[in-house]
């Protein structure tokens, strides 16, 4: 059996910092909704075999009809349900892919701005090395503060990168990493703590600042210009 990508797309937030009337991943960047851009991406990366699209229960009708549906995207082979943290809903798009799957792709819905390029260089070292991430150098000083906000230290920058996604592993080691997690009772922000927890090496690749997060309003006015840009 030759590679299988599974492409888990958690979209299943509830948005509360956005303050709309309905999930973030449903708004409109541009004109189109904010989660067509990455599901796009995935479409056209050849790597890329099926998409699994987490969304809130009671979106799965609309996201079928308004997203997939209405932009043609085929490979999204399933919409399931998601649960009350990106971890959960993570897993439940893990175990919705096909049983050929080798590798997985994780990324966050409200990313609109990867690339093709993005998700061909951290399969690759994904492969290589089991886990990689893309990640961006932090360029400003870091201060550690102590409870009364005084400084304690400053941090070394260079030693210091911001964790994107997507992010690639390889797909036994990412479910028995999210086993594990949930065994000891973990919290995780992203996937590749999980894997991190398990002492296996995790791999970085360089991302880039356009590839933000859309979490609050003001991301959408970053997100509009970016877009023009890459227009």
């Amino acid at each position: 059996m030759g590679e299988w990508v599974t492409a888990v797309v958690p979209a299943a937030g509830q948005g509360v910092r956005m303050g709309a009337d309905k999930p973030k991943q449903f708004l409109h960047l541009g004109n189109l909704p904010l989660l067509v851009y990455a599901l796009r991406v995935f479409e056209a990366a050849s790597e890329v075999a099926e998409v699994i699209l987490v969304v809130p229960q009671s979106e799965r009708a609309q996201c079928e009809a308004e997203v997939v549906r209405a932009f043609g995207l085929r490979k999204v082979t399933q919409i399931v349900a998601g649960g009350e943290r990106r971890q959960d809903s993570v897993w439940k798009g893990l175990q919705a892919a096909d049983p050929r799957a080798t590798m997985v792709l994780v990324h966050d819905a409200v990313r609109p701005l990867v690339t093709k390029e993005m998700v061909s260089t951290v399969l690759a070292a994904a492969r290589q090395h089991g886990a990689a991430i893309v990640a961006i150098p932090l360029h400003d000083t870091v201060k550690r503060v102590k409870p009364d906000r005084i400084i304690e230290r400053t941090i070394p920058r260079e030693e210091l990168w911001l964790a994107q996604t997507p992010q690639a592993f390889e797909k036994s080691l990412l479910v028995k990493a999210h086993r594990q997690g949930q065994q000891d009772g973990v919290e995780a922000t992203d996937d590749a703590f999980l894997v991190e927890r398990l002492g296996r090496p995790v791999a970085i690749v360089p991302g880039s600042a356009d590839n933000i997060k859309i979490t609050r309003p003001e991301d959408l006015a970053i997100g509009e210009a970016l877009l023009r840009r890459h227009e």
